[in-house]
């Protein structure tokens, strides 16, 4: 995928659902007020949280491994995509260079934003992601719509641009959205890549992971 196709994202924080106490990242598309959020574990949203925080640790954490392994065997972190999300689960990919070749490596979203931050590299979105999952809000801040319609439906009724069939699967995702305290999106906090309603131990959509 062109690097023109993509959606840059940020990290904005991350925060934990009112609705069963899950940590989820919360990222925000550059420019624009709309949103991905995703469930992740806790010892992922740690190890975000460490890197972002600059917190001093003795050893090295498992990320840290992992991109210390990946730079000494000569590779170079160049960007991480949230990919897709398929049965409520979103899947990452980390680009890694290495010499004149290019690697793609399959990864989780939590575990690629943990290697992304401590390689401090762009964080993207593939557009179908963002027009299924991306959560904007209203002009108070109080509701939460899903997808890319101008006119969005509210989050309760799947909205976005997609059939009655995918709206079933993402009313999870859905009752997540209407669970976090969005009047406050904008302001930084701390907190599995699902939707919402998921189980924890993976990473999909609460929407995510």
């Amino acid at each position: 995928m062109e690097g023109d196709e993509m959606m840059e994202l940020v990290i904005d924080s991350i925060r934990v659902s009112l609705l069963n106490h899950q940590r989820v990242v919360i990222l925000k598309q550059k420019e624009i007020d709309r949103y991905l959020p995703i469930w992740i574990g806790p010892p992922e949203a740690d190890a975000i949280a460490v890197r972002l925080q600059e917190v001093s640790v003795p050893r090295p954490l498992t990320h840290d491994l992992l991109h210390n392994s990946i730079k000494d065997l000569g590779g170079v972190i160049d960007h991480i995509v949230v990919s897709s999300m398929e049965n409520d689960t979103y899947y990452a990919t980390i680009v890694v260079n290495q010499g004149d070749k290019t690697v793609e490596i399959d990864a989780r979203p939590s575990d690629a934003l943990a290697l992304a931050v401590r390689a401090k590299v762009q964080i993207f979105a593939a557009p179908e992601v963002m027009e299924k999952c991306g959560v904007r809000l209203d002009k108070d801040g109080e509701t939460a719509f899903v997808g890319e319609d101008e006119m969005p439906a509210p989050a309760r009724e799947g909205g976005g641009p997609v059939g009655e069939e995918e709206a079933e699967k993402l009313s999870a995702f859905a009752d997540f959205i209407e669970s976090l305290d969005l009047g406050d999106m904008d302001s930084p906090s701390s907190g599995e890549d699902q939707p919402g309603g998921g189980k924890p131990g993976g990473d999909e959509p609460v929407a995510g992971g």
